[in-house]
């Protein structure tokens, strides 16, 4: 019953958490198509939406194929052309890898943070790129920052509690990372029909450029995101309800001690016994 509701609404998640973001100011080049093609946004729409099914319907042996069948029959609904094979490889690759991980972070809320930091990352990045001149630019990329830190640190102590805690420190070196590497995606993609060499120079300078504004300007507001992981995490565990107590190994065991044949008459019932005999009436 849990696959009736999981599967319509992982492929639906597939579409929303991957490539919504496309439509925020409109698909490039005026195209009308349900995915873009563009090697950036296969790859990072793909993980993102591979992530999000994968979560729904966590098993790996539905996730994966779903998520195959789900990204080849959009790219064929678009009106793509199978002869861009680099782009539909990417696009199955990015799928499968976002499904697989997503699935394995339902059994483990910290695979299920590491997994959700990249797509974070990614979309507390859009505004920047739509609102380049807006005043209020800085302190919205901050919020939104520090708002995906903040989940993300939450996510990782869902189940384990404070003693996912550990992983806090490595998860929020992964989550700066996920900007370099949706930096270097992007400028990947941007660069067709350029000669490798000058691809990979110009991703791995935008890598490690983005760690620069992360570090100077908005280091504050990953203090800020800490600090509000914290009461999120203790109220959720709050609210909790108490464990239960730990199972009695003797519960299916009688108190009754097994006794021979010959000690059988203890259970037996005694006849009551009368102080004076029973006498009969007199007429």
């Amino acid at each position: 019953m849990r696959y009736l509701w999981s599967i319509p609404a992982a492929v639906v998640a597939w579409f929303v958490g991957g490539f919504s973001a496309t439509y925020l100011k409109g698909l490039p080049a005026g195209a009308t198509a349900f995915v873009p093609a563009r090697v950036d946004l296969l790859i990072l729409g793909g993980i993102s939406g591979g992530v999000l099914a994968g979560l729904l319907i966590g098993r790996v042996r539905v996730a994966v194929p779903l998520v195959l069948v789900v990204a080849g029959g959009m790219w064929w609904l678009s009106g793509n052309t199978w002869h861009d094979r680099g782009l539909v490889v990417a696009l199955l690759v990015a799928s499968a890898v976002g499904g697989l991980v997503g699935a394995l972070g339902t059994r483990s809320s910290v695979i299920a943070a590491f997994a959700l930091a990249l797509p974070v990352a990614w979309y507390a990045l859009r505004p920047a790129e739509q609102l380049s001149d807006w005043r209020w630019l800085w302190q919205l990329n901050g919020l939104l920052v520090a708002a995906g830190l903040a989940v993300v640190l939450y996510v990782a102590c869902w189940k384990r509690g404070w003693r996912s805690a550990w992983f806090w420190v490595p998860l929020t070196g992964f989550y700066l990372v996920c900007f370099g590497i949706v930096k270097a995606v992007q400028e990947a993609g941007r660069s067709d029909g350029t000669p490798m060499d000058a691809v990979g120079d110009a991703s791995t300078a935008a890598f490690f450029q983005s760690f620069e504004p992360l570090l100077r300007e908005y280091w504050p507001w990953l203090v800020v995101a800490v600090l509000l992981a914290i009461p999120m995490t203790a109220l959720k565990l709050r609210a909790l309800p108490p464990p239960p107590p730990p199972a009695d190994p003797y519960a299916d065991r009688s108190n009754d001690a097994v006794l021979g044949d010959d000690l059988d008459w203890i259970d037996r019932d005694e006849p009551r016994r009368r102080i004076l005999p029973r006498r009969d009436p007199v007429i």
